[in-house]
C-alpha cells in the first residue's frame, strides 16, 4: 500500500488543563494523500469515566490503540477497585507506543490530584503540560493557544479557547476541518459537548460551522 493509500486523521488535536478539569478537542477530517476521505471521524475518545485520549496519525493504528487501552484501563480498575490515574494512563499509552504505532496522542483526565494533560509521542515519551496540540494543524493551533490560554479557565472559557484554536488550524491546514469534537472531563466524569452547542458558540464567536 502506497503512502497515498493510507488513511490518516491528518488533524488538529488539543488538550487543555483548566480549573479542576481538562478539555480535549479535535477536528473531524480524515485524509488519504491529498484526498479528503471522510468528514465525520471520531478523534476524541473516552478511555474511562475519568480519562480520554485524542488521536492523530494512521487510522488503523489509532483504532487498535483505543480498543487496547480501553480494555487495559477497565481491567486495571476492576483489579484495583479504583480509577486509573491520568499519569498511569499516559505511562501505559507511552509503553504501548514503543511497539511501533504511527500516532501522536494526547491523554487527559481527572483524578484525585485534579486535571492533567499529557502529550505522547511516537517513541513513547509522555510529557505533562498545561496545554498541547498535536497533528498537522498543530502549528496554527498553538499560536492561538499561546495567545489565549490562561491557568484556571472555566469550562465555558476553555471551550471558546479550543474553538478559536481549531478555527485557526482548519483555515490554514488542509488536513483539518469538517467540524469539531470537544469533550470535558471533570470531577463528575466524561462529557462530550453536543454538536448543536458547538455550532451555536461558533456562530456567536463569528466562525462558520462546520467549515
Amino acid at each position: 500500500m502506497s503512502k497515498e493509500e493510507i488513511l490518516r486523521t491528518g488533524t488538529t488535536t488539543i488538550g487543555l488543563k483548566i480549573k479542576d478539569a481538562v478539555i480535549l478537542a479535535s477536528d473531524r477530517r480524515a485524509t488519504m494523500g491529498n484526498i479528503i476521505a471522510h468528514s465525520d471521524v471520531q478523534k476524541v475518545y473516552p478511555l474511562a469515566d475519568n480519562l480520554g485520549m485524542t488521536i492523530a496519525g494512521v487510522v488503523g493504528d489509532a483504532q487498535l490503540m483505543i480498543r487496547f487501552i480501553q480494555s487495559e484501563v477497565s481491567i486495571y480498575s476492576m483489579k484495583r477497585g479504583s480509577p486509573m490515574s491520568v499519569k498511569a494512563a499516559a505511562t501505559l499509552v507511552g509503553n504501548v507506543m514503543r511497539n511501533g504505532f504511527y500516532l501522536g496522542l494526547i491523554v487527559g483526565g481527572h483524578d484525585s490530584t485534579g486535571g492533567h494533560v499529557f502529550s505522547v509521542d511516537a517513541a513513547g515519551g509522555h510529557i505533562e503540560d498545561n496545554f498541547v496540540s498535536i497533528g498537522s494543524g498543530s502549528t496554527f493551533a498553538m499560536g492561538s493557544l499561546e495567545a489565549s490560554y490562561k491557568l484556571n479557565m472555566t469550562k465555558k472559557e476553555a471551550i471558546d479557547v479550543a474553538i478559536t484554536a481549531l478555527n485557526s488550524s482548519r483555515k490554514r491546514d488542509s488536513a483539518s476541518g469538517d467540524g469539531m469534537i470537544i469533550s470535558y472531563i471533570g470531577p463528575k466524569g466524561y462529557e462530550e459537548i453536543p454538536q448543536d452547542q458547538i455550532r451555536v458558540r461558533c456562530e456567536e464567536l463569528g466562525f462558520k460551522y462546520p467549515n
